[in-house]
């Protein structure tokens, strides 16, 4: 069975065991990358069986939703391992199958990010009008979905319409309307990324990569040199370049609280996603993939960083809060919406930005308590 491992840009993942995580004396070589990738084909091969066999239409169980994350896991640790460790690979190969898999893992995620998108906006309308409580079934939980704090569910479930309505008449005027306008849109938008989910999982180019993956299960393309190449500098590597992404974020303005930086251009027409939030962004995937070739190297179990996992987390909630206040800035441009929905949208809009500048506040506090080199 494929070792499953502690990611910090995870928040539902559980705590990994504390093991022994030497080699014995060894080097870590081609045979552990191989090891690895075989174990996630492997993976990735269960959590398809069980996907199909617990359905994944209107009637998809709960089961199907974990199967489908499963799926997008696997891919994203196999196609992290390959880029990672694309000099010990095929190169024709590798490029070939990180793009596809990359495809699959995004397409899995984009149903659930609607959800969760949604739910967090209605929490914080909740919030900002003063309702003491939110409705017992959230857009997420009505959907067969499960989203936990700042994170993102993931898989491909049923979607039967939210029932979100129990407490409007708490809100005031406008952000009730706000919140219908924000169901209307992410929900659709939801229906279309559930079908686009369930057409790549039908499609020949869905089963090209199954294929590829099944062939990985057991035979890794490696390169001659690969056999006795050590995987540690390559893992170190993958290291620098997250401490180096780190190293150009504005930090020393995210260690002061309400500092305004996530602010900036907060009321710009131009509908585009903020350019600051790019490298943070750019950073949560080096991150992830720094976490990956880590996997690679300690078979056993990773070491469990509580630095990193912190980080993580505050990464995963500038994510959330960045695409959450561009939701709210596009529902803002819907035309003819009445002033006061557009000034709930906007109060909105603004609260998910000092979310994002929170969540930058805390990268930079989890970041800062060990040293850098322990990367």
């Amino acid at each position: 069975m494929a070792q499953q491992h502690l990611d910090p840009t995870d928040p539902t993942a559980g705590p990994s065991p504390t093991l022994d995580f030497g080699r014995a004396g060894g080097t870590p070589t081609g045979d552990a990358l191989a090891a690895y990738l075989r174990a996630q084909a492997t993976e990735f091969l269960r959590a398809l069986r069980l996907h199909r066999e617990t359905g994944s239409g209107q009637n998809g169980t709960e089961e199907s939703v974990d199967a489908a994350r499963a799926l997008r896991h696997s891919a994203r640790r196999i196609s992290g391992s390959l880029h990672t460790y694309r000099p010990l690979l095929d190169a024709d190969w590798s490029e070939e199958m990180r793009p596809e898999l990359a495809w699959l893992s995004g397409t899995l995620a984009l149903e659930h990010a609607c959800a969760a998108r949604l739910e967090r906006l209605l929490l914080a309308l909740h919030r900002l009008s003063g309702s003491t409580a939110f409705p017992a079934q959230s857009a997420a939980s009505a959907v067969g979905g499960r989203v936990t704090g700042a994170g993102r569910s993931t898989g491909t479930g049923p979607v039967p319409a939210p029932t979100v309505t129990a407490e409007r008449g708490n809100l005031t005027v406008g952000a009730a309307k706000a919140g219908a306008l924000l169901e209307r849109q992410l929900t659709l938008a939801r229906t279309r990324a559930h079908s686009t989910a369930l057409q790549a999982l039908g499609s020949s180019r869905f089963h090209a990569v199954a294929d590829k993956v099944a062939v990985l299960a057991s035979e890794v393309p490696l390169t001659p040199a690969a056999a006795v190449a050590d995987l540690r500098p390559l893992a170190a590597a993958a290291g620098e370049r997250l401490n180096d992404a780190v190293t150009a974020l504005p930090l020393v303005t995210a260690g002061h609280p309400y500092n305004a930086e996530a602010l900036i251009h907060g009321l710009s027409p131009d509908p585009a996603p903020h350019p600051q939030d790019g490298p943070w962004h750019q950073v949560r995937l080096l991150l992830r993939l720094h976490r990956y070739a880590g996997e690679v190297l300690h078979p056993a179990g990773t070491p469990t960083d509580v630095r990193l996992l912190a980080a993580g987390q505050a990464l995963n909630l500038h994510r959330d809060a960045s695409e959450a206040a561009a939701a709210a800035a596009s529902a803002a441009r819907t035309p003819r919406i009445a002033p006061a929905t557009a000034y709930a949208l906007g109060v909105l809009h603004a609260d998910q930005r000092h979310e994002v500048e929170a969540a930058r506040f805390a990268f930079q506090q989890s970041w800062q308590k060990q040293a850098v080199g322990t990367l």
